[in-house]
């Protein structure tokens, strides 16, 4: 079974909270909204794609990984590394 189906609907109430800051973008730029709160809807929506992509990479990698990992004999430090490495390049 995928990550993404047991996790779906957490992951489709982001993808509509997303869709809801995406319509907030155009109604701003409709309405002729100063550039500030444009910009700061647009970067509000990309934080929450990058949140949103994080936890299905995160995810993917502790799923997908940990079955790669465990039949190679590994300790999980790798795939904790890279883990690390994946939150921090999000915030």
């Amino acid at each position: 079974m995928s990550h993404t189906i047991r996790e779906k609907q957490k992951l489709l109430n982001r993808v509509r909270r997303i869709r809801g800051q995406i319509d907030a973008i155009e109604r701003a730029l409709e309405d002729e909204k100063a550039c500030a709160e444009v910009l700061q809807q647009i970067t509000s929506c990309r934080g929450a794609m990058n949140g949103l992509l994080a936890v299905v990479l995160e995810d993917h990698i502790r799923t997908h990984l940990t079955d790669i990992e465990a039949s190679a004999g590994g300790d999980g430090d790798a795939k904790e590394q890279l883990i690390e490495v994946v939150r921090s390049y999000f915030k």
